[in-house]
């Protein structure tokens, strides 16, 4: 990279972090739940769709999942572990919420805004965005409808949930300062951070879905539930890490998005409705069946990514393990089925648009 590129870059990093940094702080001011994610997400969203071009480098981004994995797992507890028995028949009644949610979306992408199969199929699918796009680079989808009614979805599931699950708790969880134990030892952090750098290396290696961030969980939840470990990320590095949470949310959306972004809002929206609404039902039936927290169901049934969801529970203490286990078994099933399905479809002759299967940010091996 040459020195102009290098100093571009880096300005690009620097106006980033600064928009991001600057929504964050105005949402703080706001008294707004989660404030750093949440205002940082909004406001490079905005900027992005503005002209910006969001920069953040992959190994910038990486760092940050790892510690927000570390902080995630500190919310594991004993009394966690002894609701395990419940997890597969929440499995079950998640995953199907998530085939009511496709097919519904997809018949309504179809029939009420005319798309043809392909563009509704793979914009119906709720995650998984790097499979998605890469399948369906290889029909004839419409690849700028699907990216921006995937984004859409994203940001308005953000946006919703957490000052919905704000007023449901209170306020009282995200008001706390520093959670997750307290400021101990320097052994503790550094016997911390190596098992935790082992296990995310380890998810990285075998591709689990979401592996750093979820490797760095589990090797953050062995130290804290065994006690060996039991320190906090202090703030310092915490609010930070959400800030660069935001900013990569909110930098999925593009200056070349805005033209797509007012024609397809009533699409986007439509789709976001039904999403939220069948994952909802199926919520609920876990929630009679299984009498478990409904932050809890609301935040591992959504239609979203891993990492934002799983440091949302941590921010209101509502199992982040159990959040993060339902949103792999979410990706793995849709990994395992999109490919099936896009054989199925009309294939795509010689372009390929790896425009937009570069944008992604779930992607288990190179993101998470």
């Amino acid at each position: 990279m040459s020195v102009a590129a290098a100093q571009g870059s880096a300005a690009r990093l620097g106006l980033t972090l600064l928009v991001g940094s600057a929504g964050g702080a105005l949402a703080t001011l706001l008294d707004l739940p989660v404030s750093w994610l949440l205002g940082s997400t909004l406001a490079v969203a905005v900027a992005g769709l503005s002209g910006l071009r969001v920069h953040l480098p992959n190994r910038l981004r990486d760092l940050v999942f790892f510690v927000l994995g570390i902080q995630a797992g500190s919310g594991v507890t004993p009394e966690v572990l002894g609701q395990l028995a419940l997890w597969p028949l929440s499995f079950a009644i998640q995953m199907g919420g998530v085939v009511l949610v496709v097919i519904a979306t997809r018949a309504f992408l179809q029939h009420v805004f005319g798309w043809d199969r392909e563009t509704a199929l793979f914009a119906a699918m709720p995650g998984a965005l790097s499979f998605v796009l890469a399948a369906a680079s290889q029909t004839r989808a419409d690849m700028t409808r699907i990216v921006v009614v995937q984004s859409m979805r994203l940001l308005l599931l953000i946006g919703a949930l957490t000052p919905l699950l704000g007023w449901l708790e209170g306020g009282d969880v995200v008001a706390q300062g520093l959670r997750g134990g307290a400021i101990g030892a320097w052994w503790q952090y550094l016997l911390l951070v190596g098992i935790c750098l082992a296990l995310a290396a380890a998810g990285v290696a075998t591709k689990v879905p979401g592996g750093l961030i979820l490797g760095a969980m589990l090797g953050s939840a062995l130290m804290h539930g065994s006690q060996i470990a039991a320190v906090a990320i202090p703030n310092e590095i915490a609010i930070p890490a959400l800030v660069i949470l935001g900013c990569v949310i909110g930098g999925r959306l593009r200056p070349e998005d805005r033209a797509s972004m007012l024609p397809l809002l009533p699409a986007s929206l439509g789709a976001f409705v039904i999403g939220v609404v069948l994952s909802g039902l199926a919520g609920l039936v876990a929630l009679v069946a299984l009498g478990i927290d409904f932050g809890k169901i609301a935040l591992a049934y959504a239609p979203g990514a891993l990492e934002a969801l799983t440091v949302l529970a941590f921010q209101f203490d509502l199992d982040p393990a159990y959040v993060a286990a339902h949103h792999v078994v979410r990706f793995v099933a849709l990994a395992l089925a999109v490919p099936l399905l896009a054989r199925r479809l009309p294939s795509r002759q010689a372009e390929v648009a790896g425009d937009a299967a570069a944008r992604d940010t779930e992607d288990p091996a190179d993101r998470t």
